[in-house]
């Protein structure tokens, strides 16, 4: 299953997170996946050099690619970028708006040429609308779709903490190649997909929207409590470590009221009722609540957690999380060495990944220029 997708070449004028995390995710599958890349390099190869002297964005997004150096300025290295997408399955880009079209790799002249390529165009705001000229990074997305605006606490709102609607993107442009490609494989005919980092976390504020278009209850910022179901959230214990936990529904509110706070009566109490009466009235459950958390160690409240059949966990920090027990690490080769990175989340028939090393910037452009200048025999 891992090498499921092994004859399958991508070619991809990427760079960033959006592209790359779904061109990672095809050449993890055993696709082979060409990197353009500026002569200067992927600029995300220069974010950081936290990893053994790279770029902690880069080794994650690009192992298993083969990069090749291009100055698509030049008339010479468009014919190299035409013939290898001329003999590709899929081509990724996610230039600046109007720049792929302006080297001539535009998505509807390619899909004319080339029936059965599937191509995958991913912007910040699409292909249509006001805003879609402009260039648009992680941080601007969040703001741009609300979700700084539902993040935070009530002293401000916040950027969520990894660069979510990049991952979001390239997820939905994997998703939507894989289904393209399955298309394909009954039909014969290629695809043309855009994915914008707008459009892929809109889609994830469909609750809040939909809360908001459909009634009067508006979205605040909890911190760490969740917005719209209480008592859910992070109560600290007396020996000053958090513990996260959820009532879901009516039997764990009883639960919970009964065997952890040892006050049955509270389950049908005014302003305790239900999921909605405990939102309007949070801040009296949560004196409540964290007077109980205040006589317990994290320990003992989450045995007792436990033993009600509650969901609960720890608050932890990124260390934490590095040596967390569930944590699954993969090694990858990178041309610093190899590195302990944390494996992808779909396991197959129960096997460890075996992945393939990150290139070095044009590690692979004169193999490739070859291979083109054969192919033009």
């Amino acid at each position: 299953m891992q090498n499921c997708l092994e004859g399958i070449t991508v070619v991809a004028v990427e760079q960033a997170v959006a592209a790359p995390y779904a061109s990672s995710r095809l050449a993890d599958a055993g696709a082979r996946v060409i990197k353009i890349e500026r002569p200067e390099g992927d600029f995300a190869r220069s974010y950081d050099q936290l990893v053994r002297g790279q770029s902690a964005y880069f080794v994650w997004l690009n192992r298993g690619k083969e990069s090749v150096c291009l100055d698509l300025r030049l008339e010479a290295d468009r014919v190299v970028l035409g013939s290898l997408i001329a003999a590709a399955d899929v081509f990724i880009q996610n230039l600046k708006p109007g720049s792929i079209e302006k080297l001539g790799f535009g998505s509807a002249a390619l899909r004319r040429r080339f029936p059965r390529l599937i191509t995958c165009d991913i912007s910040g705001f699409g292909e249509g609308g006001p805003y879609s000229h402009l260039k648009a990074y992680d941080l601007i997305v969040q703001a741009e779709t609300g979700l700084c605006a539902i993040t935070g606490t009530h002293q401000g709102p916040a950027r969520i903490g990894v660069s979510v609607c990049d991952i979001s993107a390239g997820m939905t442009a994997h998703g939507a190649i894989l289904q393209a490609l399955f298309h394909r494989e009954r039909t014969g005919e290629g695809a043309h997909i855009q994915v914008s980092l707008f459009d892929a976390v809109a889609d994830w504020m469909n609750v809040p929207v939909l809360q908001h278009d459909y009634s009067s209850y508006e979205t605040v910022r909890a911190g760490v409590k969740h917005p719209s179901l209480a008592p859910y959230g992070a109560y600290r214990c007396c020996d000053g470590k958090d513990v996260i936990f959820s009532v879901q529904n009516d039997r764990e509110w009883v639960n919970f009221c009964e065997k952890f706070l040892k006050q049955p009566q509270l389950t049908r109490a005014p302003g305790f009722a239900d999921n909605m009466e405990r939102l309007h009235d949070r801040a009296r459950l949560d004196k409540i609540v964290e007077g109980r958390f205040a006589e317990l160690s994290s320990v003992e409240a989450m045995q007792e957690l436990e033993a009600a059949g509650l969901a609960y966990g720890r608050l932890n920090e990124v260390a934490a999380v590095s040596e967390h027990p569930h944590v699954r690490r993969v090694q990858v080769g990178t041309p610093s060495g190899v590195i302990e990175a944390i494996a992808p989340a779909a396991i197959f028939d129960s096997k460890q990944p075996s992945l393939r090393p990150v290139p070095a910037l044009g590690a692979h452009t004169a193999a490739v220029r070859d291979e083109v200048e054969t192919r033009a025999r």
